[in-house]
């Protein structure tokens, strides 16, 4: 009976960890509600996926918001920056697909579709960087807008797989309870392979060690 009822066996971290993936994609949802705070939501939720799943640190919830917090300041005018840019972009998408129906508008249809991989890869990074590190906020669009650049292949991976998740949410209500979470783990095997190539030799360092330091000290 002992062994059944300890919090350290295979069943029960298997529980904890299904009401940590449900629970903190219900918070983020939540956190995303006055659409100014997506950024910092984003930013926070990938900070503790990380934390949480890929390097087994507990209290997800309070790393959440804690994170969230921190990400307040950078991360509402970097949301309120990238809201403006992807309301031109929908713009243009309008009047590319008002003429589609001749051959040139197609080809260039096509052509902005895929030119649009681009700014939506520089947001998929730029809040994995506020999550994962300190940036200002010119700063975090330079270094987002590099590595979306010198790692495209992943960047367009990384956009295609957000978009389907963003896409099957919205014609489907459920996928909320698994889907961010799910779509932040994904990316995070892509963007903490590449995190650590730009770092030098103390920031590497002092990144295992925040990375090693249980929640409760940080």
């Amino acid at each position: 009976m002992r062994q059944v009822f300890d919090p350290e066996n295979l069943f029960w971290s298997l529980v904890g960890r299904m009401v940590d993936f449900v629970g903190l994609s219900l918070l983020w949802a939540a956190l995303c509600l006055p659409v100014v705070t997506i950024g910092p939501a984003c930013a926070a939720l990938y900070y503790t996926v990380v934390k949480c799943f890929r390097q087994r640190e507990k209290g997800a919830f309070g790393l959440c918001l804690r994170a969230f917090r921190d990400n307040l300041r950078t991360g509402i005018p970097a949301t309120l920056i990238c809201l403006a840019a992807g309301a031109a972009l929908f713009f243009g998408y309008g009047v590319m697909r008002a003429h589609w129906g001749t051959d040139l508008g197609a080809v260039l249809f096509v052509a902005y579709d895929v030119a649009l991989l681009l700014p939506a890869g520089v947001v998929c990074w730029l809040f994995a960087l506020l999550g994962r590190f300190s940036f200002p906020l010119g700063g975090a669009f330079r270094t987002a807008a590099m590595l979306a650049l010198r790692h495209l292949p992943s960047t367009v991976v990384v956009v295609l797989m957000t978009l389907e998740f963003l896409i099957f949410s919205i014609e489907r209500w459920w996928p909320v309870f698994f889907a961010p979470v799910l779509c932040a783990l994904l990316s995070s095997l892509f963007f903490e392979r590449v995190f650590p190539k730009y770092l030098t030799g103390d920031e590497r360092e002092k990144l295992a060690r925040t990375s090693e330091t249980p929640a409760e000290e940080e």
